[in-house]
This record gives structure tokens, C-alpha cells and sequence, in this order.
């Protein structure tokens, strides 16, 4: 069976929580945790004895592809679009002197 909510654990809470709560909201608070234990607590009354544990809920598999080039060395084709180039390689403007 479940624990039983009390007003002093409420006050508990709402201290941890930084919390100020009226008596409504405190009666409330109570109501719900203790829907939230009972609903544990019927939870635990489930065999479970013959499933295996779970380290993931979703299979875990590489949806990546492999890592291969497609379109090859096409120097040629690229060095089409160079305004200058030099011994195969584009050429540009000196920078840093």
C-alpha cells in the first residue's frame, strides 16, 4: 500500500519547492500525490517477471550512411570556374605580405 500523504509532508515539499501554498491548493497537492502513489503502487502489482530490461525503448542502429565519395577527382571541371589558376591549383590574391 502506498504511503499516505499527509499535511506534513506537503509543508515538506513546498519548503523544498520554495512553495507557498493555501490550505485549497495544499488539499489539492495532497489529492494528487496521492493519485500519483496509488497508480505506482498498482503498477508494481504487474508481473514483469519474464521481460527482459530495456537499456534503450527504441532499437539503436546506424541510420547513418557510409562515408563514400560519389563524384570523384573532376580537378578539370572545377578548375573551369577559376578566374586564374597556376600548375592545376586555383591562384589568388596575395593577402598577408
Amino acid at each position: 500500500m502506498a504511503q499516505q500523504i499527509d499535511n506534513e509532508i506537503i509543508d515538506q515539499v513546498a519548503i523544498l519547492a520554495k512553495l507557498e501554498l493555501t490550505e485549497t491548493e495544499k488539499q489539492q497537492a495532497m489529492e494528487d500525490m496521492q493519485k500519483m502513489l496509488d497508480y505506482i503502487d498498482q503498477l508494481n502489482e504487474l508481473d514483469t517477471s519474464r521481460t527482459e530490461p530495456l537499456p534503450h525503448l527504441f532499437p539503436i542502429e546506424n541510420v547513418f550512411r557510409e562515408d563514400e565519395a560519389v563524384n570523384g577527382d573532376d580537378r578539370e571541371a572545377m578548375l573551369k570556374n577559376a578566374p586564374r589558376q597556376k600548375e592545376g591549383q586555383y591562384q589568388v590574391p596575395k593577402t598577408i605580405e
